[in-house]
């Protein structure tokens, strides 16, 4: 059983990180570990700290090691069912949401070799069609790995790439050449590839659809939930979001709502703090102008609320402040435009600058309840300090806005309230006793519910684990069939060349041998067959000196030698022999050595020819 981390493969991750700029740090460890020992195993590096040590001495190695870590496993319309629904319900609902010449623009996140990109593109063009699909729409298809986006770039597949394309389909939107298919010309353009690490870069906005599929499982569960706060920010109010089947996000409901959950197809959940926004006049019904004094109404607003308010622009400074909290604050004009950190206010009667900050760093209202402000006749008074940041449409922070409601009045309430209920305790006791039954009840309830949800987290999980396995599984899968198909032509063109081998030295009209520098028969021809007298599987790997031919191969020894050890180009050597028929003959023996690629000496060649024949 793998562990799930150790201080040696954090400090790998840290090391690619500072000298490649690849954080990994997010991923699940468990599949980071699989991946990153696959390449060890493969290099035979036991360790993770000899593997750092390896990285820096072979820089090479980053590549490798990263097209590993990254499993680039895709198809085009993967998981059919899935696409089908997208096309079909998805995409017009898309389509009737938008202007009749309006933009829409697509991310496909995590897209690898570019198949869901263009698979994408073939599912709009189809209820768009070509011309109106160039017009209006752009794919943006992102990925971390650059050998797999340089590929994607080229849209050019294998005839196997492309078996899950429908024949028509792939008559209309493919072209081939040889044995490729490449993807229509003129869409290919609506198609932008480029590299987007999505825990780091900033997301690509105003997105009528985000497809990212089984790419959210391969990160831990605190980074899904940055990566999917940016999806939410990155759409449209009603734009989708396509998901892999091992990705569910039973815990993220408060940004995605589910449109069809067996498929992993989810709407984004509006986004709240753009609710509230005070409405804007409208066009006066003769002019057709905006009423000219809106903004002094509205100034006016401001300035008689009965809550007192302040505003602190995104420089720290006071910007406004209304009659109410000028009066209870003792804030003169002068103050206006001042740092709002030098006024007494900041931090009386409460630290406002905290609570401004806290607003700030999780882009949401920070209260303070129940502050003590004292009058100047030393009476206890209570107030609610609310922070509100204030967001711009682009999600810059603009400022923040202050209101200050008194609750003295109910704070007042609920201690007679409480002293009310003091009296009243014997009364309630029986009543007391059955609530706290039902509350013990209800606990137990809400400790089992709990632990559904953490089997169910767990459950889902496993799941993503078992996904995760999956495409590794099938990326080498892939591997081996490449390895297979290489071995396969290997074979073929070895089984030619011998082929050819065999018909050359088969036309020769000289007996040829061929021997390995321990004087081992390593090849035996035809001729030398029929002048001899013995065939080749009986001489094969037997040592040439103790053969029992017609030839005197002892004569021989020194100018075999002499080749072996490339002291002479070519030795020739003529003896008195006997063939396979009982004949004498002088047989003319040439000997030059066997050289491999790298020119070293690994044998001896031998040509033996018959001058005459002595009877």
């Amino acid at each position: 059983m793998i562990p799930d981390t150790s201080p040696d493969l954090e400090a790998l991750l840290d090391y690619l990180k500072r000298t490649r700029g690849f954080d990994f740090t997010a991923y699940k460890r468990s599949s980071l570990m699989r991946r990153i020992l696959k390449r060890m195993q493969m290099i035979n590096v036991p360790g993770f700290n000899d593997y750092v040590d390896y990285l820096e001495v072979h820089p090479e190695e980053f590549a490798l090691l990263f097209n590993t870590i990254l499993i680039n496993v895709t198809s085009f319309f993967r998981d059919l069912p899935a696409w089908e629904h997208l096309g079909q319900e998805i995409i017009p609902r898309i389509l009737r949401g938008t202007m009749p010449n309006g933009f829409i623009r697509v991310w496909s996140a995590g897209t690898a070799s570019g198949e869901e990109a263009y698979s994408l593109a073939i599912l709009l063009a189809e209820q768009m069609g070509i011309e109106n699909f160039r017009a209006r729409v752009k794919i943006y298809a992102t990925d971390v790995d650059e050998e797999a986006l340089s590929q994607a770039r080229l849209g050019s597949y294998s005839a196997k790439d492309v078996e899950e394309v429908p024949a028509e389909l792939r008559d209309r939107y493919f072209e081939r050449q040889n044995t490729q298919f490449v993807f229509h010309k003129e869409l290919r353009r609506s198609v932008i590839f480029g590299r987007h690490d999505l825990v780091q870069d900033a997301p690509i906005s105003r997105l009528s659809l985000l497809v990212c599929r089984n790419t959210l499982m391969y990160f831990n569960n605190e980074t899904q939930g940055r990566i999917l706060s940016r999806f939410h920010y990155a759409l449209n109010e009603n734009g989708f979001l396509f998901l892999g089947k091992a990705e569910m996000l039973l815990t993220h409901t408060n940004l995605f709502l589910p449109v069809d959950l067996k498929r992993r197809i989810f709407q984004k959940v509006p986004n709240i703090t753009r609710l509230g926004l005070p409405l804007r006049a409208e066009p006066g019904p003769e002019t057709g102008e905006p009423m000219e004094d809106s903004s002094r109404i509205r100034d006016i607003a401001f300035e008689i609320d009965p809550v007192a308010q302040l505003v602190v622009d995104g420089t720290g400074r006071l910007n406004l402040v209304n009659e109410r909290a000028r009066s209870l604050f003792g804030i003169g004009p002068g103050d206006v435009g001042r740092p709002f950190q030098d006024l007494e206010v900041s931090f009386r009667p409460t630290d406002l600058r905290a609570a401004i900050q806290e607003a700030y760093a999780e882009r949401r209202p920070a209260f303070r309840r129940d502050v003590p402000f004292p009058t100047p006749t030393g009476d206890a008074r209570f107030m609610d300090v609310q922070v509100m940041p204030m967001i711009g449409d682009n999600g810059t922070l603009m400022g923040a806005k202050v209101g200050f409601v008194e609750v003295t009045r109910y704070r007042r309430l609920q201690e007679e309230l409480q002293t009310s209920k003091h009296e009243l305790e014997t009364a309630y006791e029986e009543l007391q006793s059955s609530n706290e039954e039902l509350e013990t009840t209800n606990e137990e309830l809400q400790s089992s519910n709990e632990e559904l949800e953490t089997t169910n987290e767990e459950l889902q999980s496993t799941n993503e684990e078992l996904e995760t396995m999956n495409e590794e599984l099938q990326s080498t899968n892939e591997e081996l069939e490449t390895i297979n198909s290489e071995l396969r032509q290997r074979g073929e063109d070895l089984n030619h060349a011998n082929s050819l081998l065999n018909s050359i030295l088969g036309g020769v009209r000289f007996g040829v041998a061929v021997i390995d520098r321990d004087f081992r028969v390593m090849l035996w021809n035809d001729r030398a067959e029929d002048l001899w007298g013995v065939r080749t599987d009986e001489v094969k790997d037997r040592h040439f000196m103790n053969l029992d031919i017609g030839l005197p191969v002892e004569q021989l020894r020194q100018a075999i030698r002499a080749c072996l050890g490339g002291e002479s180009p070519q030795e020739r050597v003529s003896v008195d022999a006997r063939d396979r028929r009982g004949r004498s003959i002088r047989c003319e023996v040439s000997c030059t050595p066997l050289l491999n690629s790298d020119r070293q000496v690994r044998g001896a060649i031998l040509l033996m020819e018959t001058t005459d024949e002595r009877r």
